[in-house]
């Protein structure tokens, strides 16, 4: 006995569903095309979010490889004929210039997640606001 396919929720035409429904009041089209944009404006932002996610990925890679550089460079440094005071100083001078690059690295990775973040609450507030002028648009329909 062959086995059915299970159909997928993506596959699932809604309007098939509730296209025969009549609801005095209610244009199913107008619902059904308003959840479509919905789940748009979802994936969209899901989109953004992840875009987001892989730019501070890359980012964090090229700190990581900045700093793989700079610290063979430092350590060939100290280890250079001086004395000791000289190499105190200096290393006092390189832990505040890590300390400051640090800093720069983390404000900059925030930048990066705050941009993403807000692109995508953007997307998700626009859509919102035309939830609404949808709803608006129905009401004063069914007024009529």
């Amino acid at each position: 006995m062959a086995k059915q396919p299970v159909p997928s929720f993506l596959d699932l035409d809604i309007t098939k569903y509730v296209g025969d429904l009549k609801v005095p009041g209610i244009d199913v089209e107008s619902v059904v095309a308003s959840q479509r944009k919905n789940i748009e404006a979802l994936t969209q932002a899901n989109k953004l979010a992840f875009e987001g996610v892989q730019a501070v990925f890359k980012r964090q890679v090229e700190i990581i490889r900045q700093t793989l550089e700079e610290s063979a460079s430092v350590a060939k440094e100290l280890v250079e004929v001086g004395t000791p005071q000289d190499k105190a100083i200096r290393q006092t001078e390189l832990a505040k210039e890590a300390f400051e690059r640090a800093l720069a690295n983390a404000r900059e990775l925030s930048e990066i997640i705050a941009k993403s973040n807000n692109e995508a609450f953007e997307l998700l507030n626009k859509r919102f606001s035309q939830v609404l002028d949808e709803i608006k648009d129905g009401i004063g329909k069914t007024k009529r």
